[in-house]
């Protein structure tokens, strides 16, 4: 593996559609997302800091990161065991709060559901904690990222 991957993204802000910076009230907190070769994503603030509830938010797009990152490694580390995954669903929450005097995410829980076709389950279960150490996202937040997995045989 490379020493070294970057990545880019541009940020456009639509929400300027609705007039400028003229009050907190007054923006819109819509933006686009562009990724070079991929289609665009549309989003907003938290409807809790006067977003849009129908648009992606920064807080769903890292618990959903968190989420994709840890099925993507545990998937590999099933894939280099031997174990048939047949099936992965993950129901993963998040939690703001003030630390220390600043809104931030204190926590992150990961619950994804697996079903196994073939393999030992015991080991499809003790992955998970592999799968923890190796996540690129995980490894890059400075809070608790809790796994708490399911795994049954199909």
């Amino acid at each position: 593996m490379a020493k070294e991957h970057h990545f880019a993204a541009r940020l456009v802000w639509t929400g300027a559609e609705r007039g400028t910076t003229t009050s907190y009230d007054s923006y819109g907190r819509d933006y686009r997302i562009e990724v070079e070769g991929k289609p665009p994503l549309a989003g907003s603030a938290d409807p809790g800091f006067r977003g849009d509830a129908a648009r992606h938010n920064p807080e769903d797009l890292l618990v959903a990161s968190l989420a994709a990152c840890h099925m993507l490694s545990y998937l590999a580390e099933c894939a280099r065991a031997g174990i048939e995954v047949a099936a992965y669903e993950d129901k993963a929450s998040g939690l703001m709060t003030i630390k220390d005097r600043r809104m931030r995410f204190t926590e992150v829980t990961l619950a994804p559901r697996v079903v196994i076709a073939a393999g030992d389950l015991e080991q499809a279960r003790a992955l998970h904690e592999k799968a923890h150490d190796a996540c690129f996202i995980a490894n890059s937040v400075n809070f608790p990222v809790l796994a708490m997995p399911t795994v049954v045989r199909a």
